[in-house]
């Protein structure tokens, strides 16, 4: 068994769900609430991500086939939904929506952090990806398993450590960083629909 696939399937895992990158974003999205629906939004958000990695790892292009969904689209609309939360982010509208609801209607762990951000069109691709190359052997799919829980462990450390960050940033700083992740992931959203529309393209050659 070739180990340093598992290393090379880490790494790749690792930088497509940024665990690092993440957490200043979970801060953005989660700023004002109480450290313990915090940490059950990180958890929540942690456990349905890796859910959904799971089955997309196991039954891969199977599920979208089963729905009619091919990754181009899949990619697309991931890409809608997270440029309206870029919006949100950008102009504080999850702040001025907070005042007038309760915690449990604010609850981001669903959407977007388990997914896309999370679980997103890359991370999906990528398991579905590293399980084909398995050929069958459940033993490798095991490991990559394994590689998943180990990354999805570290982006819930990132998000519990978020608290730290918040702090260390304070009020004025937070909002500033809300804002230009707001930039950032509105980029990326963009970015996944191009890909989308991309590989259309590409397939229609």
């Amino acid at each position: 068994m070739d180990y340093s696939a598992f290393i090379t399937a880490f790494i790749t895992l690792f930088v497509i769900i940024d665990p690092i990158g993440l957490s200043p974003i979970f801060v953005a999205l989660t700023k004002g609430e109480e450290a313990t629906h915090r940490r059950g939004i990180a958890i929540r958000a942690t456990l349905i991500a890796g859910i959904l990695l799971v089955l997309f790892g196991l039954f891969g292009e199977a599920v979208l086939g089963f729905a009619g969904i091919s990754m181009p689209a899949f990619r697309i609309a991931g890409g809608i939904l997270l440029f309206l939360t870029a919006l949100d982010m950008l102009f504080e509208r999850r702040s001025k929506r907070r005042k007038g609801q309760a915690n449990s209607e604010n609850d981001p762990s669903v959407f977007p952090l388990a997914t896309p951000l999370i679980a997103g069109p890359g991370s999906i691709a990528t398991m579905i990806l590293l399980t084909g190359e398995a050929g069958g052997n459940w033993a490798v799919i095991g490991m990559v398993m394994l590689v998943l829980a180990a990354v999805l462990l570290l982006v819930l450390l990132a998000f519990m450590s978020a608290g730290l960050l918040e702090r260390a940033l304070g009020t004025t700083g937070t909002n500033v960083v809300s804002r230009l992740l707001g930039m950032l992931l509105a980029a990326l959203s963009v970015q996944f629909v191009v890909d989308g529309i991309t590989a259309i393209n590409w397939v229609g050659v």
